[in-house]
């Protein structure tokens, strides 16, 4: 049975920030590039919703991007569980503010 908030989280496009934190550009690239990255959906209740992406490196489009300047857009895959549920998150993030859209894809397993 689906969660109620990642149902929620699959359906259309929704407000993301890539690592809210203050950590430097260069942690967030060497995060990547190590296969694990935290994405915070921003418009759920609370505080949001902070998960820990396993990063999907044939999915993620990192050399479109200059970590140095803080520009480009940053394609970012990968998976993670949320509430017993095995999802996949997909978001585009603007790297000049680390805000971007993302959603979720349910994973069926068989």
């Amino acid at each position: 049975m689906i969660n109620e908030l990642v149902a929620r989280l699959s359906n259309g496009k929704h407000e993301v920030i890539l690592e809210d934190r203050n950590d430097s550009y260069e942690d967030i690239k060497n995060r990547i590039e190590n296969g694990f990255v935290h994405i915070k959906f921003t418009k759920t209740k609370g505080t949001g919703t902070e998960l820990g992406i396993n990063v999907d490196l044939n999915k993620t489009t990192i050399k479109e991007v200059d970590f140095d300047n803080k520009s480009g857009i940053l394609h970012i895959e990968g998976t993670t569980n949320l509430n017993y549920n095995d999802v996949r998150c997909i978001a585009d993030i603007d790297l000049s503010n680390k805000l971007g859209e993302g959603f979720l894809k349910v994973i069926e397993n068989n």
